[in-house]
């Protein structure tokens, strides 16, 4: 799941099926931190502020060891993107797009 969240000056918003759904508070976002969000239809989301001010958001799911996991990995950066490296087998992921890069 690749996500292009939406932040206003309060809140973290997603759009899901057309409709926008306030997903946290943007004052419980840390940058270079992530948090985890449950959807309505189950799936988790992971969440991130980036220090560029960006927000981004991912699947939650590591999908090499099927944990929901991602949002509490170490974000760090690669040529300039930013990524998500898994805290149990250390795959990265793009923030922007959610793919691996390794």
């Amino acid at each position: 799941m690749t996500i292009a969240p939406e932040k206003t000056d309060t809140q973290v918003q997603l759009r899901l099926g057309g409709e926008w759904l306030a997903l946290c508070s943007l004052s419980l976002l840390t940058p270079g931190r992530g948090v985890a969000a449950l959807l309505p239809d189950g799936r988790q989301v992971a969440v991130f502020l980036g220090r560029d001010g960006r927000t981004y958001a991912i699947d939650n799911r590591d999908p090499f060891s099927g944990a929901q996991v991602l949002s509490r990995g170490l974000v760090g950066s690669s040529a300039g993107r930013p990524f998500v490296a898994s805290p149990l087998l250390k795959q990265r992921f793009d923030l922007a797009s959610g793919d691996c890069l390794d």
